[in-house]
């Protein structure tokens, strides 16, 4: 009788230590994959917003590249590899839904559920991207590209940071416009970026990683896809502004494995929330001409929902295929 006493008691105290040792998370340095090339406007924003959260967890957050497959290399080693709990996070790119409604479309198995495999933890912001050519292009805007691809269809070529990414609005655009172009598909905006320089392709459609050269006179924008222009180029019209009704203004996020522990999820919520709104962060936005697109992890789940649906629409309606 006194040896189970014995043993109740000190499974009493052994109780609140086993909490106190799960409570004091984080005891080690976080990963977070970055699916895309270093040196892009998605890689630059993740790794300052990583630096001011680690600060507020107290522990390092190691951004760790992974490009290829359309940004979805990342979050596929989170569903296939990572363990729930809060040490290996993703960066969450509109790819992540794009290419599983991609292969369902054609009858292949993918590699995740965007809806299954994740536990959303935040949205942070939003792109700002459009159409740069060269200083010494032909073309001083938009209008005139559209009437040179209309002449010569199907013989201009762009670059895109991805198949399936920024190709999409140029394809509704494609269709408004009634032209025929061909998108070449890179690993990230930086060899995007060096293709167009190195005149591989007669123009990119890229995110803001080109705002800085854009400033420093090395490309020349024709237009963005955003919904409004953008505060550092006011001068540059949007595709409405031109009287085509495409906008793009993909919205991303971090997540963790399904089954993350929702007080880790809150506890990582938290430092990245500070980290967004932290003026060295605002200070890169505003670089890039990047919107805070802030969601908390019930709105941002709600939000994925929803960008599923019209990805998988988006397949149907322009007839999307892998690799084309």
């Amino acid at each position: 009788m006194l040896i189970t006493r014995r043993a109740a008691v000190l499974a009493g105290l052994a109780a609140p230590r086993l909490a106190l040792a799960q409570s004091r998370y984080p005891d080690k340095p976080l990963r977070v994959f970055v699916p895309w090339t270093p040196g892009g406007a998605t890689d630059i924003q993740m790794r300052v917003v990583c630096e001011i959260a680690s600060r507020h967890l107290g522990q390092p957050i190691i951004v760790e590249n992974k490009p290829g497959a359309s940004g979805t290399l990342g979050p596929q080693a989170l569903a296939r590899e990572a363990r729930p709990d809060g040490y290996t996070l993703s960066q969450m790119p509109n790819s992540v839904f794009r290419m599983p409604a991609l292969m369902r479309a054609q009858g292949l198995p993918p590699p995740f559920d965007p809806l299954a495999d994740f536990t959303w933890i935040i949205r942070m912001v939003g792109y700002m991207g459009g159409v740069v050519v060269r200083p010494d292009a032909p073309w001083r805007t938009m209008a005139e590209l559209l009437g040179h691809a209309r002449a010569h269809p199907g013989t201009m070529f762009y670059g895109t940071p991805g198949a399936n990414t920024t190709d999409i609005v140029m394809m509704r655009l494609a269709r408004l416009a009634g032209v025929e172009w061909t998108a070449v598909a890179f690993r990230g905006a930086a060899p995007n970026l060096q293709a167009l320089l190195g005149r591989q392709v007669a123009f990119s459609a890229e995110t803001s990683a080109w705002s800085d050269m854009a400033l420093e006179g090395r490309v020349r924008p024709l237009a963005i896809w955003s919904s409004a222009r953008a505060a550092r180029f006011p001068d540059v019209p949007t595709f409405r502004d031109l009287g085509y009704d495409a906008v793009a203004e993909s919205s991303y996020g971090i997540a963790a494995p399904r089954g993350t522990p929702a007080d880790i999820v809150l506890t990582i919520h938290d430092a990245f929330k500070l980290a967004v709104h932290d003026p060295q962060h605002l200070a890169i936005l505003a670089r890039f001409d990047m919107p805070v697109r802030y969601l908390d992890p019930e709105g941002y789940a709600d939000d994925s929902r929803m960008v599923n649906e019209q990805e998988i629409a988006t397949v149907r309606e322009l007839g999307l295929r892998l690799g084309g």
